[in-house]
This record gives structure tokens, C-alpha cells and sequence, in this order.
């Protein structure tokens, strides 16, 4: 695929602030909206151009992108100004460590208010050009990780581009280039290679530098196609796993992590080839495409799922840190030893993270990995990245064990699973998001397409009636494949069925009432039992009961009696799994009326019954509250939280107070 031109100078003028810093911002989303050039933090942008101080002096300023944005959705807010003399100042020192590098790059901010710097702003600050963009394009690092990766970039390139042996960024890379550059630069010079790493262009102004990207890359694109032409992948499919294999998998991954992992499964058609190679453990085991993507996915993948592969790859990854500890220049916050990607010949691509976006960024990374590894393989003379050490350390770097030692805690629910029946309004939707803003990666269950709704990392909405025990099966499937396993289940499916007296009460609406209240129940019981047992954290139950178990009403029976067994169910889930350290409760919501089992016919048909108001009768309980969805969720979500770790069997009311309950 060739990279386009995609180039506006309308929709360039129209960024803020107009001129080049709006130019160097539409500039750095056109790169980084391409995958193909820049994933998940990689990559940065900068332009210099004055700017007015405090005391309205024009100084010299490089805009450089900041720590922490993205390139694809960058503002200009994200850049990060700093003063240029004190950075040239700062590049004639001869040695300088790089926690006071950045010290005295965020001294060098005009504007306090803006982001930390890149790490790489003194090497901008060095190149002779006002606008500069840098990439980790993957046709770039194809070239480039070679055992010959400098003469072919020298053959596809000639002497347009200087080129760079890989250094780590920071001081030491920016004097790297500022030595190599007087015998290699010249007039004609458009960019510049750093080995093992990625591609520099520049220019008088951000079109340039772009324009210049665009055409180093199809230059890189053109020589591949010709040295090295990629197939498609032929259709394949790898074949049906188990949910318990892909949960057992997680657990096993997450003890060693020492926290809950969300796992996805990954079996397209390119991912089948590429784990069906018979090189597969020692093309995979090679190493990243450029050295920050270690940070992400660790040095090496886990090859394979037999028995035993995640003890071996915990001992392995022990050892690797062992061998270069004394590489550390400072002291070691600790990383864990848990894989973040798994390729194995039937299970296909497995990314893992303490988050669902974590684990989706580990799979994109991986999943342009992998052509790179097979097309340098297979037509190149062989993938060659670089030594442990190197790549120790960037994993273990001074300012990458900084932002360990001061990253607060995870949310509470951060890597735990769940999955909520009746998420699609009221109360199911309620504790679906919930879970979610506590950190939980959501199975969302429910008739009602819009329950596919938000798509995000963190919500899997899946259609189904919680009545087919086919369709829940399904379900449970895609859930398991898409986050690793089950911690929490909330059962908040339901319907109240007819409000009439029992002598006119039909048979199909009793058993539709049932089927949905109870029946549906004990069939999810079935499945999900053996992946909650599975659950690294300890499975958690929270099923949605009613006030009328305690406190039946009259035109209610089939309602009434079927949250009846739905207890019953639910006490015996209690006992019967408490030996596999899950826990089931139960909240009895009443007076919540923002739900889909409340309509305002049936509110004014009930509040009639009692001579009460259609007000009145919301607020009929002890406290004289208004309860809401918002208000059940809270109380469920916190009985999934290991506030409640000892408690399993209980009941409890969220009524507001009722005098028939107490």
C-alpha cells in the first residue's frame, strides 16, 4: 500500500493558532492517523518559531510535541516551548544523565502550564530546520532491522538521508547526530534513518518536512515491493477454544503479573500464517521492531500454551533482568514478570494488560510486528533487533522507572472482568457502567441492540435473549475472547409480566415471567459456575432480586414468586460455590422507577391502588428518598469490590426503608 499525500493547505491554515505551530499540528495528526507510521506514543513533531515571554521580548522557541499525546489527536496544547538558546547551551555539554536533561528541559519551558517535553527535544533543537516530524514507520524499521540495515538504507536512499546507528534517545542520541551530521549533511539532505528505531524529515515549514516524509517512505515502499513482495494472507481459521482454557490461561498469567490481566484473543487470517510458521519460536523470539515498543509488549512473546509456558516464560524473564541488573542506573522499581503477548498454533495471538486499551495497544504493536518479522525473514537475509541489553535498557531506562515509581494506583476493578444481563437500560445499564468507571472490562448482555453501544476497549455489547441457552453460550464465548475470562457476573435481567390477580393470571405469561426470572438464571449459573471458579481474583455474583421476595404485592405473583426462586437459586449458588472462593449476594431495589420494568401507566395504575400521588408513591419509603438505577448500581458494584471479600449469602435492601421489610 502506498502512502498517499494527503496534504491541505485550507485545512492546514485552519488549526490554531494559525501559522506554523497550527501547521506543525495538522502536520503531526496526518502522521500520527497512520498506523503504518506511528503507534501508541511513538513518534513526535516540532517546529521553531518565536514567541513573546513575560516581559514581551520575542524569543527564539522550539514547539516541540509533549510527553504523554498522542500525534493523532494532538492540539497545540500539546506541545511544549521551550527556549532555544538554553537548549543549544544544553547540547554543548559533553556529558549530561537524562533525569537532568529533562530537569533542565522543563526549566527551559516558556509556559509551566505545558506538557513535559519529548525526551528527544534536544536533537530537534539541533537539526538545522524550523519544522521536523519523526516517525517509526514500519517499511523504515523493515530496512533497518537487518544484520545489512545501514548499506540497504544507503541503497534505497543514496545520500538523501543521513544515517544513524541506533543510540538511546536522549543527550546521548542528539550529540550522536550532532557528530555524524557535518560528513553526512548537505544541501540536498530530506531526512534522516536512525537505526532500529526511525525516520526523520524536515524542512523550512511543516509541508516540507511532511511532503518529505511521504516520499522516503514510498521510496522504502517501492524497493520493498520490488525485494521483498508481501502475499496476502489466504483465508485460514484457527480452530474453537475452550472459554475454561482461555480463563484458565489468564489466571495462570495474572498470578504472575500479580494483578487481573484482560487477555484478548487475536485468530485473523494473518495471524494464522504467521503462528503457523515452522520458525515460529525463533522469528517471534527475536525482538520489538523499535526499542519503546518494549515498554508495551516486553523483549519476547510467550510461544505457545502447554502446560507449564508461563511458569518457564516468568523464570525466563527473572533471568534476562538478573543478566543486565547491572545495567541499572538507578534503583529498580519492579516490572512483572507476565507476558504481554501469546502466539501459539491453535490459539491464534493472545495480548494481555492490566487494562482492555493496554492489551488492545499490545495487540496492534504485535500485530504490525509481525509482517515486518516475516518480510525481513522470508526475502531479506533474516530479522536482526537489537542485543537484551539494548532493549534492557529501554525497558528499565531512568525516566521509564521514574514514571513507575510515580504512576498512582490502578482503578479498584482495573483488569477484572464482568459480565451484566439486562445492560441495555435501568439498572443493568446502571451497574454496567459503573463497573466500568471503576476500571472493569464489561460483557453487556441484552435483547436491545443498543446495547452495542459505546464502542470502546472496555465494553463488549453483545445481542442475545438471556432465554436461548444457545445464544448466552455464544455470548459467554465472545466475552472470554475478547477479555480472557470471568471475575464478576450481574444478573439484572428481568421483567414484571401483568399486573393482574392470579385467578386471571395466564399460564404463558406465568411461564414467560419465569423464563426470564429464574429459568434464564439457572442456565447462565451452569455456564459461567466453572469460569468464575477460574477467576484470579475470586469470582463475585450480585444478582438483582426485588422487595417483593420479603414483601410481596397483590397482581404480582408471577413477578413475585419468581424472584422468590431466584433467591432460593441464588443462596444455593452461595453454598454450593464458596468452596471455589466465589461469593453470591443478592440487593432487593424497590421504588426504582427508572427502569424498564416501570412504565407511567403502570406507576399511576399502582400509586391509585395505594390513594397515593404518582409523587407520592416514589417516595413512599421510610427515608422519603428518590431512588435511582445510579443509586442499585453503587451498592452492587461495591459488594464486587473486596470491601465485601467476606460476605457471600447476604440480602440486601436498597428501599430507601420499607416498614413490610424491617
Amino acid at each position: 500500500m502506498t502512502m498517499e499525500d494527503l496534504w491541505d493547505d485550507a485545512a492546514a491554515a485552519s488549526f490554531e493558532p494559525h501559522g506554523p505551530v497550527g501547521e506543525c499540528v495538522y502536520c503531526s495528526r496526518l502522521i500520527g492517523s497512520d498506523a503504518g507510521l506511528v503507534l501508541h506514543g511513538g513518534g513526535n513533531s516540532s517546529v521553531k518559531h518565536p514567541r513573546r515571554d513575560v516581559t514581551g521580548e520575542m524569543v527564539d522557541t522550539l514547539h516541540v510535541k509533549g510527553s504523554g499525546w498522542d500525534m493523532a489527536t494532538i492540539e497545540a496544547a500539546g506541545f511544549a516551548p521551550l527556549r532555544l538558546d538554553r537548549l543549544e547551551d544544553l547540547l554543548a555539554l559533553d556529558s549530561l544523565s537524562d533525569p537532568e536533561m529533562m530537569a533542565e528541559l522543563a526549566a527551559a519551558k516558556l509556559d509551566v502550564s505545558a506538557p513535559n517535553p519529548s525526551v528527544e527535544s534536544l536533537l530537534h533543537a539541533f537539526l538545522p530546520h524550523r519544522a521536523v516530524q519523526h516517525s517509526h514507520a514500519d517499511v523504515i524499521v523493515t530496512l533497518t532491522n537487518l544484520g545489512n540495515g545501514a548499506d540497504v538504507v544507503a541503497e534505497v536512499f543514496g545520500d538523501d538521508v543521513v544515517i544513524v546507528p541506533y543510540v538511546m534517545p536522549g543527550f546521548d542520541l542528539a550529540r550522536e547526530v550532532r557528530e555524524r551530521w557535518p560528513d553526512q549533511a548537505h544541501e540536498a539532505t530530506t531526512g534522516m534513518v536512525l537505526l532500529n528505531h526511525g525516520l526523520f524529515t524536515f524542512g523550512d515549514d511543516s509541508a516540507t518536512a511532511y511532503r518529505r516524509h511521504v516520499d522516503l517512505i514510498r521510496r522504502a515502499e517501492d524497493w520493498l515491493a520490488r525485494h521483498a513482495p508481501m502475499a496476502e494472507a489466504e483465508p485460514s481459521s484457527l480452530p474453537d477454544v475452550l472459554a475454561e482454557d482461555l480463563a484458565r490461561l489468564r489466571r495462570e498469567m495474572s498470578m504472575v503479573a500479580g494483578a487481573p490481566l484482560v487477555v484478548r484473543r487475536h485468530a485473523t487470517a494473518e495471524v494464522a500464517r504467521f503462528v503457523r510458521r515452522p520458525d515460529l519460536e525463533s522469528l517471534a523470539s527475536r525482538g520489538p521492531l523499535t526499542p519503546d515498543h518494549v515498554i508495551r509488549t516486553k523483549r519476547v512473546p510467550m510461544i505457545g500454551v502447554a502446560d507449564g509456558a508461563v511458569e518457564a516464560y516468568r523464570s525466563s524473564y527473572e533471568s534476562y533482568v538478573a543478566e543486565n541488573e547491572h545495567r541499572l542506573r538507578t534503583e529498580r522499581a519492579p516490572i512483572d514478570p507476565a507476558p504481554r503477548i501469546v502466539v501459539d498454533p491453535d490459539v491464534g495471538m493472545l495480548a494481555a494488560g492490566f487494562t482492555a486499551k493496554d492489551a488492545r495497544i499490545c495487540a496492534d504493536i504485535f500485530g504490525h510486528t509481525m509482517p515486518v518479522l516475516e518480510r525481513a525473514e522470508d526475502h531479506l537475509g533474516g530479522y536482526v533487533a537489537l542485543p537484551a541489553s539494548d532493549l534492557f535498557n529501554m525497558e528499565y531506562w531512568d525516566l521509564e522507572q521514574a514514571k513507575l515509581k510515580l504512576a498512582g494506583p490502578r482503578p479498584e476493578l482495573a483488569g477484572t472482568v464482568a459480565m451484566v444481563t439486562g445492560a441495555a437500560s435501568g439498572i443493568g445499564r446502571a451497574c454496567a457502567q459503573e463497573l466500568t468507571r471503576r476500571g472493569a472490562a464489561v460483557i453487556a448482555v441484552d435483547l436491545d441492540e443498543s446495547v452495542r453501544e459505546p464502542e470502546s476497549d472496555d465494553w463488549a455489547g453483545i445481542v442475545a435473549d438471556v432465554t436461548d441457552a444457545d445464544a448466552v453460550a455464544d455470548a459467554l464465548q465472545k466475552g472470554v475472547e475478547r477479555f480472557g475470562g470471568l471475575d464478576i457476573a450481574v444478573v439484572a435481567a428481568g421483567v414484571f409480566g401483568p399486573s393482574t390477580p392470579i385467578t386471571k393470571l395466564a399460564s404463558d405469561e406465568w411461564r414467560r415471567v419465569m423464563a426470564v426470572n429464574v429459568d434464564s438464571v439457572q442456565m447462565l449459573f451452569a455456564r459461567i459456575g466453572p469460569l468464575l471458579a477460574l477467576s484470579p481474583v475470586g469470582g463475585r455474583v450480585v444478582v438483582v432480586g426485588s422487595k417483593n421476595v420479603p414483601a410481596p404485592g397483590t397482581g404480582a405473583a408471577a413477578y413475585s414468586a419468581s424472584k422468590a426462586a431466584l433467591q432460593q437459586l441464588s443462596r444455593v449458588a452461595a453454598l454450593e460455590w464458596a468452596a471455589d472462593g466465589i461469593r453470591v449476594n443478592t440487593v432487593h431495589p424497590d421504588a426504582v422507577f427508572d427502569t424498564g420494568l416501570w412504565s407511567p401507566e403502570l406507576i399511576a395504575e399502582r400509586a391509585a391502588k395505594y390513594g397515593m400521588s404518582a409523587d407520592e408513591y416514589r417516595r413512599r419509603n421510610l427515608l422519603g428518598a428518590d431512588i435511582g438505577s445510579a443509586d442499585v448500581a453503587r451498592s452492587v458494584v461495591a459488594l464486587c469490590t473486596d470491601d465485601f471479600r467476606v460476605t457471600t449469602g447476604a440480602q440486601i435492601p436498597i428501599d430507601g426503608g420499607n416498614d413490610r421489610v424491617i
